[in-house]
């Protein structure tokens, strides 16, 4: 399975760290290539990777001191396929990454989870005997993108290439494509303990493992953060720019994120239920949203809070009474709010 591309709408323009990263690998594997005879030169090549790459026994036992090894090996790969494979990924996924978090944030992070992976994948190794063996790759890091992804686009879709006789494309839910990639690596980490077939594959199958589970760590933290802290820095920015006068004949005015967008909810009513339909764009999802009726008014007040601030207004039918918010669905910017009816 090859991701192409995902169906998740980014909200903060292009993702230019993503890129930086995606063409630092690329020009350290030039290098790389130039150096090693494109590797075929024994010599060079275990210099290149004993010098850069993250030897285990050297970042259990000589720790701090040989932590910039662990930022080296994270943009170094071992082959053409090998970077091939990581940048595809790195590009399918870490765009909405950063897109979630920011760029200052994604790049740190990113070089954290890189190092989790390291740590994990080298205790394992000089626990199995086979420390002096440097590891190259962004895939530690690459896997606590798939990791946070995962924990932060539940709903997500991928488009992927399939070779089942034929070549063509499908799209996978990523609650399917993520968690089988990772049970994958379960496998082959574990065949990789049991004899020494799984040694020969080459793969740091461990490091994966620990990117991953940093990656839907870090991704369940953010989510749990209040909203008044994960945009509070978007809110320092907005105020902190000096109020101008803009002549609205001279040129359109864009609103301010913390604005009230106008919209139309819809308002289904069922036989025991009022649902209202609302578009609601710049949200991770239906913890963002809440929801409450206004018994004066008989009216649905919707707030969310995202990249964007809605405040929107769904009036009830004058026959509802105190109708209850029993669940809130958000799925592809459209917030689904359900109430029950309340009998006389």
């Amino acid at each position: 399975m090859f991701p192409i591309h995902d169906d998740t709408e980014r909200m903060h323009g292009r993702p230019y760290v993503n890129y930086g990263l995606i063409a630092i690998n690329i020009i350290v594997f030039i290098w790389e290539a130039s150096a090693t005879s494109f590797f075929s030169d024994p010599r060079a090549t275990e210099d290149v990777f004993m010098t850069y790459g993250a030897v285990p026994s050297r970042i259990v036992n000589d720790f701090p001191g040989s932590a910039p090894t662990i930022i080296t090996s994270m943009f170094m790969h071992g082959g053409i396929a090998h970077i091939i494979g990581n940048m595809v990924f790195l590009f399918v996924f870490g765009d909405n990454i950063e897109d979630r978090y920011g760029r200052i944030k994604y790049i740190l992070i990113y070089l954290g989870w890189g190092a989790a992976a390291a740590l994990a994948h080298s205790f394992y190794a000089v626990s199995t005997g086979q420390g002096e063996i440097p590891a190259v790759g962004a895939s530690g890091a690459i896997s606590g993108v798939l990791g946070a992804y995962l924990v932060m686009y539940p709903r997500a879709n991928i488009v992927t290439i399939l070779a089942v006789f034929f070549i063509y494309t499908v799209r996978i839910p990523v609650l399917i494509y993520i968690p089988f990639w990772f049970i994958l690596q379960l496998i082959f980490a574990i065949i990789g303990q049991l004899g020494p077939a799984g040694e020969s594959l080459g793969v740091a199958y461990l490091a994966h493992i620990g990117g991953f589970v940093a990656g839907a760590l870090t991704g369940l933290a953010w989510k749990a953060l209040p909203n008044s802290i994960k945009y509070k820095q978007a809110a320092k920015e907005v105020q902190a720019k000096p109020t101008t006068f803009r002549n609205p004949m001279a040129r359109n005015v864009r609103p301010r994120i913390e604005d009230v967008m106008p919209a139309t909810p819809e308002v289904i009513e069922g036989p025991d239920y009022y649902e209202v339909i609302a578009e609601i764009r710049g949200v991770s999802d239906a913890s963002d949203i809440t929801a409450r009726y206004e018994a004066e008014t008989r009216q649905v007040r919707i707030v969310a809070r995202g990249t964007k601030r809605y405040e929107l207004l769904a009036k009830l039918p004058d026959t509802a009474v105190n109708p209850v918010v029993k669940h809130i669905q958000y799925v592809n910017g459209i917030a689904r709010i359900r109430l029950a009816k309340n009998s006389i």
